[in-house]
């Protein structure tokens, strides 16, 4: 069953070919049967998700997520669920749903687990100093990524057909990246953040992955919207996706971004690949030159002044992990002088990059310049040295979440274990764009999800 699309179980569940509660059955012996091995899950919701499942087999099977278990992150508010954030000692135990919790949930969906992060979200490798290490299914000893690591896991390892993850700097697309599975980051307020507990919200999205570009678009159409209780949220209408071409697409490799990352050999040929294919594929594919289009900028400066600004309330007074509390310490320390001057590089960069799509419909990058972080390593072997874990993998991610776009992680069909991942970054508001491009992808062969090897 779990090699089922989203979509097709979907609609055997709709037409009751499949009871929901064999679907959840199935998906829940799996998550605890995986679980020792790849610790995915912080906590599993198998009675509760049981009552939902044989409470949904009484009503009319309608919705587009009918009967599907799409667990959550542990970031989530779900009612009458606590959320930890991954921490030490937060613990919220909340009488209403995140608007995307229960957006998800009208549309027919279960949810089956709360899954594992990186602390309170800040990070990278979902190592996490209190409910141990999320490990990747394609190889236990290797990261998943993070902070969204369970969610990506969980995805890759068939536990669920998709999952609901947050992104504020890559945590959405690096998991879904090294775990071999699709990933979107929507443009800022277009899924409402009320209920999900903040990073820095300037920059906070809440994502999908899935095992296909059409089965995140669909979880995507259910959470996108405005919603009134959430400051951030716009009203804008959205986009659903309705050709899946490449033909006459103008895509640009920004430059010096790509050529200065630190990528291994495989993700430099993979990439190299994939720009010949889109080519081949219709797409017209060109250099775009600007020098703010290059990392780190004053990333840290505006992520860190708004990350401080949430935990100051705690700080001295509750215990962090190790890690989360020396990158805390380091927030601490960025001056309100540091914070609004990278708010003036901020609307600087929007400012170029509004210009650059004058001229190119999508960007494209590889997702990760490397495949790899082991478990309990700090750095990362890539561009012929060792460098710090959080410099790799943010490479390409973290600056997208500062243009404010939206972007999409898909592996791509050449070897690796996983397979390098190809990035695709839209303007603002156009995701629907991001996902024909990702279904073109597919169809041409290009792009596609594979199994990790026992899964």
């Amino acid at each position: 069953m779990h090699h089922t699309g989203l979509v097709e179980l979907a609609d055997q569940v709709r037409t009751r070919k499949i009871r929901p509660i064999e679907v959840v059955d199935h998906y829940l012996e799996r998550t605890e049967r995986f679980q020792p091995l790849f610790n995915a899950a912080i906590s599993i919701d198998g009675e509760r998700a049981r009552q939902r499942a044989l409470r949904l087999e009484r009503q009319t099977l309608a919705g587009p997520l009918a009967g599907i278990p799409v667990p959550i992150k542990d970031i989530f508010d779900h009612a009458g669920r606590v959320t930890t954030a991954g921490s030490g000692f937060y613990r919220n135990e909340s009488k209403t749903s995140a608007p995307a919790v229960h957006r998800v949930e009208n549309a027919g969906a279960v949810i089956t687990a709360r899954l594992g992060l990186h602390e309170f979200a800040f990070g990278f490798s979902s190592e996490n100093h209190w409910f141990g290490p999320v490990r990747n299914p394609w190889d236990p000893a290797t990261s998943p990524g993070g902070s969204s690591g369970g969610s990506a896991a969980a995805v890759a390892a068939g536990l669920a057909p998709a999952s609901l993850g947050t992104d504020t700097g890559g945590s959405i697309r690096v998991p879904a990246a090294l775990c071999g599975v699709v990933g979107l980051k929507v443009t800022h307020g277009r899924v409402p953040l009320a209920g999900v507990f903040p990073l820095a919200p300037s920059l906070d999205t809440v994502g999908q992955l899935g095992r296909s570009v059409a089965d995140v678009a669909v979880v995507y159409a259910v959470t996108a919207g405005y919603h009134p209780a959430d400051p951030w949220a716009a009203p804008r209408v959205v986009e659903q996706p309705t050709t899946s071409t490449l033909e006459g697409l103008v895509v640009g490799v920004p430059q010096p971004w790509v050529d200065k990352a630190p990528m291994t050999s495989e993700v430099k040929a993979a990439f190299e690949w994939a720009l010949g294919r889109l080519a081949a594929l219709g797409a017209i594919v060109a250099p775009v030159r600007n020098p703010v289009l290059l990392p780190p900028g004053k990333i840290n400066e505006l992520a860190w002044g708004e990350i401080a600004t949430v935990h100051r309330r705690w700080w001295g007074t509750e215990t962090y992990g190790p890690e989360t509390a020396g990158r805390l310490k380091a927030a601490m320390a960025v001056t309100l002088d540091q914070y609004v001057e990278a708010q003036a590089w901020r609307s600087r960069l929007r400012n170029l990059v509004a210009d650059v799509f004058s001229a190119v419909d999508l960007l494209v990058t590889p997702t990760v310049p490397a495949m790899r972080k082991l478990i309990g390593e700090d750095v990362i072997e890539a561009g012929g040295q060792p460098l710090p874990y959080r410099t790799v993998l943010s490479w390409f991610s973290a600056l997208v979440n500062h243009m404010g776009c939206p972007a999409l992680s898909v592996p791509l069909a050449v070897d690796g274990s996983p397979p390098p991942s190809l990035q695709l970054i839209a303007p603002w508001w156009r995701e629907a764009r991001l996902l024909e491009a990702g279904r073109a992808l597919e169809e041409a062969g290009v792009a596609g999800v594979r199994w990790p090897p026992g899964i």
